[in-house]
C-alpha cells in the first residue's frame, strides 16, 4: 500500500467541481497544482556564513528537501553586492512533496499566525500563480524555536497551470487555501 498525501487526494475528489463551474469538455482541462517555491532573501547574513547556513537548514527543514542557495548574477554598489554572494536561498516541491506541503502549511502553520483571519487574495500575478509571505519562520513546527538565530520570513509562491487569476484562485480555494472573505 503506498501513501497518497490527503490534498492529492482531495483534489482528485473536487475535479467534477471544477468540470461543472467552468464547462471544461475534459478532465484534462482541470486546472493543476505544479510546483511550490519557497524563497528566501539573505541579504542582510551575507556577512556571517554560519547565518546562511542556519537559514539553509531552516528553509530544507520546513521544505523536507534540501534547499539551495541564490547567488548574485552582478555587481550592485547600492546594494554592496558582489557578483557571487550569497542573497537568497530557495526549494522547488514537486508532485507527492508539494501537497505534503500544503497540507501542514493549511493546517498547522497559518492557523499558528497571529491574528489570522485568512490569507489575502492580492498576491496574483495576472498569469495564474499567486505569491504570499510569511513573516516568520517559527509557525512551522519542525523549527525548534531554541536553535533560531534570527526571525526572519519567507515568501511561498504557488504555481498553476490555468493563465488567468480567477480560475487560479478557484484552483486554490477548493484545495483548501483559507483566503479572506471580500
Amino acid at each position: 500500500m503506498t501513501y497518497t498525501p490527503r490534498i492529492k487526494i482531495l483534489y482528485k475528489e473536487k475535479t467534477k467541481i471544477f468540470i461543472e463551474e467552468n464547462s471544461y469538455s475534459s478532465c484534462m482541462q482541470i486546472p493543476k497544482l505544479q510546483k511550490i517555491v519557497l524563497s528566501k532573501g539573505i541579504g542582510d547574513f551575507f556577512e556571517d556564513k554560519k547565518m546562511i547556513d542556519y537559514a539553509l537548514d531552516e528553509v530544507s527543514i520546513i521544505a523536507g528537501q534540501r534547499a539551495v542557495i541564490c547567488l548574485s548574477k552582478k555587481d550592485e554598489s547600492g546594494f554592496k553586492l558582489r557578483k557571487g554572494l550569497p542573497i537568497g536561498i530557495k526549494v522547488t516541491l514537486r508532485r507527492d512533496r508539494m501537497f505534503e506541503f500544503l497540507d501542514r502549511l493549511i493546517t498547522i502553520a497559518l492557523p499558528r499566525l497571529r491574528d489570522f483571519n485568512g490569507i489575502s487574495n492580492k498576491g496574483f500575478d495576472g498569469y495564474g500563480n499567486y505569491t504570499m509571505g510569511i513573516s516568520e519562520q517559527i509557525i512551522f513546527p519542525e523549527v525548534s524555536i531554541e536553535k533560531v538565530k534570527k526571525i526572519s520570513g519567507m515568501d511561498i509562491t504557488f504555481v498553476t497551470s490555468v493563465r488567468n487569476n480567477k480560475e487560479a484562485f478557484s484552483l486554490l480555494k477548493h484545495l483548501g487555501l483559507p483566503f479572506k472573505n471580500v
